[in-house]
Parts: C-alpha cells; sequence; structure tokens
C-alpha cells in the first residue's frame, strides 16, 4: 500500500510545529523519520536522497516564509552536516507579548488567510495560515469547516515537483514571449524555485544541452512526468538559480514616470528596491522584459516608460494590439464610430 500522499502545506506545518516544539533541535534524520509528510517514506538505512531533497527545499519554503530556522552545530562534532539539529526558537516565532486574540478572532483571521492563500501574495498568507495554526486555532471551530479554498498556483507545479521527488525527465509546451506557438521541451528538472512571487523552474533542458529557467505561468497544458530518470551532480541548484535570477533583477532596471496617487504608483512604489529619482520618477527592478510590460500596459495613462527603450517599444506595442483590437471591435460590429 503507498504512503497517503501529504499536501505541502500540511508538510510545512507538521515541520514549523515540531522545531518549535523541541528546544534542542532535531537532526535531519529525526526530521525525516518522525514528522507527518516524511516519515512514511522513509527508510532505516535505506536510500533517502529524494527526502532529504524534500527537506533542502521545505527549507528554504519555510524561511521565505520568514520563520526564525535555525541550524546549531554538535559542539563535538563541528563541521559535519549530518549531526547538525535545527530549530525553531519559539521566543523569535510567537507573536508579542501585548497582542492578544480571542478564539473567535483567531478563527476569522484563520479563515481570511485560508481564502487569500496561494494567492499573489502567497508567502504572507501561508505564513499567516502557519502562525495562526501553531497559536492555536481549534480544529471544532465552527467558522473553519466553510472556510473556503483558491487556487491560484500554475496548474504545472505539482508534476514538476512529482518529477523533482522522482529525479524523472519531464516534457511540456512551452510559450516563450513574442512566439505564437509553444515548442515542445525536455528538461531534466532539478529546482523549483519562487522568486518575486512567481515560480519557475530551473533544470538542465536536453534541446538546448544547457541549464534553463522556465516560468510556470508559461508552461502551456500539463506536463508530462516520464519513465527517464537522470542523475543530479550536485544539490545547491535553488540557491544558484536564485542567485542567477538575482544578477537579471539587479541588471534591469526601468525608469517610470507614473502619477502620484494612482494605483499604479501605489503598486510600484511598494516594489522590492524601487527608489525614486530627483525628478520624482520611480526606478523599478525587473527580471522580465514581458512580464514588466504586461503589468505597465494594464496601467494605462497612469505610467509612462521613459527607459529603457526595449520597455518602451514592448509597452507600446501592447497598447497598440489593445487599440487595435477595441478599434475593430467598434467599426466592425453594430456600433458604428460616428453615432
Amino acid at each position: 500500500m503507498s504512503p497517503q500522499k501529504v499536501s505541502v502545506e500540511e508538510r510545512l506545518f507538521s515541520l514549523v510545529l515540531t522545531l518549535v516544539a523541541t528546544e534542542s533541535g532535531l537532526t535531519k534524520s529525526e526530521i525525516l523519520s518522525s514528522v507527518q509528510g516524511y516519515n512514511s517514506r522513509y527508510r532505516e538505512g535505506g536510500d533517502n536522497s529524494a527526502l532529504e531533497r524534500q527537506f533542502e527545499r521545505d527549507k528554504d519554503d519555510i524561511r521565505e516564509l520568514g520563520i526564525p530556522l535555525e541550524t546549531v552545530e554538535d559542539p563535538g562534532d563541528r563541521g559535519n552536516n549530518q549531526s547538525l539539529r535545527y530549530r525553531i526558537p519559539k521566543t523569535a516565532y510567537d507573536l508579542p507579548s501585548d497582542i492578544t486574540f480571542s478564539p473567535q478572532e483567531m478563527a476569522l483571521l484563520r479563515l481570511a488567510a485560508t481564502v487569500w492563500r496561494e494567492g499573489s501574495l502567497s508567502a504572507d498568507s501561508r505564513r499567516a495560515i502557519m502562525k495562526l495554526r501553531t497559536l492555536g486555532v481549534e480544529a471544532d471551530d465552527p467558522l473553519v469547516g466553510f472556510a473556503p479554498r483558491v487556487r491560484t498556483r500554475e496548474a504545472a507545479f505539482e508534476p514538476f515537483e512529482v518529477a523533482l521527488e522522482r529525479s524523472a525527465v519531464v516534457n511540456f509546451d512551452y510559450l516563450k514571449p513574442g512566439e505564437t506557438e509553444p515548442t515542445k521541451r525536455v528538461v531534466e528538472p532539478l529546482a523549483l524555485v519562487q522568486f518575486h512571487g512567481r515560480w519557475l523552474l530551473h533544470g538542465h533542458d536536453r534541446g538546448a544541452d544547457a541549464p534553463r529557467t522556465f516560468l510556470l505561468s508559461r508552461v502551456i497544458g500539463r506536463p508530462r512526468v516520464t519513465q527517464l530518470g537522470f542523475t543530479r551532480r550536485g544539490t545547491d541548484y535553488a540557491s544558484h538559480a536564485i542567485d542567477e535570477l538575482q544578477k537579471i533583477w539587479d541588471r534591469n532596471l526601468a525608469e517610470l514616470d507614473v502619477l502620484p496617487g494612482t494605483d499604479a504608483w501605489v503598486r510600484l512604489s511598494k516594489r522590492e528596491d524601487t527608489r525614486r529619482t530627483e525628478s520624482g520618477h520611480l526606478l523599478v527592478h525587473y527580471s522580465d522584459t514581458a512580464l514588466l510590460a504586461d503589468e505597465l500596459a494594464g496601467y494605462g495613462p497612469e505610467v509612462r516608460v521613459v527607459s529603457p527603450p526595449r520597455l518602451v517599444d514592448a509597452v507600446r506595442q501592447r497598447l497598440r494590439v489593445t487599440f487595435d483590437a477595441h478599434a475593430s471591435a467598434v467599426h466592425g460590429g453594430e456600433v458604428d464610430a460616428r453615432d
């Protein structure tokens, strides 16, 4: 009988709850053999490399959620990663002492966080859910049973996660910006990473025979996990992918003339690393020209792109397409522009 599948959120919650409950911390083997989500697949004395990779990804996810996960070295065995102990210091995770919630308030907060989960601010919502649960929302609270679930994570995420766990080659159709037809990709998946609110797959593209990073929102259809396996030649793929994405982010800078007080101003001025020029323009970092152009075009007259030229052209092209589509609808339909 195969182990019952445990959701990512449930596994992370179990891991956080366990590490909060222990003062001295737990070793990796103790975690894998005891925490729900790992223990049903753990093999004493066997090959647990897939579980260890999953734990490494979970550690990154927990830290991205703002949870203070610490490592403690064994004084008598320094430098040995297998003897490292992991813990979450409760004093750093607790709410401030002057903040308290009634059971009804806790239930309402969890309800709101659950509705919010997996949306554009999923990191904040997941952190809220996890903290509320560890602070003690009762399971029999009537509100929790009626909590709606809104999932906006890309459909490609789960197949890619399965492929990562199995070290299996995956096939999928991928639509690059500016192209009208997707291309077939055959990839050895190495890491799933989240960068500035977007999920990406980092892997070795067999067609290009080179490492590539793919935005999950550009995957067309459901990826197919094949029976072809491959061997990883390293372990720090996620950190490498994030480092490369950060370099692109740091290098790309757009100067924007944004109308103060507008929705565009509120959103763009709050982006990470955004700063203002002496003339009042916003300097905004970005990692993908097409994604930023899509966003800026949606603000319409609230934003004017000053530089770089490539971004100026991309936004103009999107606005032109929108204008032409509306002009065609007006002149080609029953409504005449002269009426």
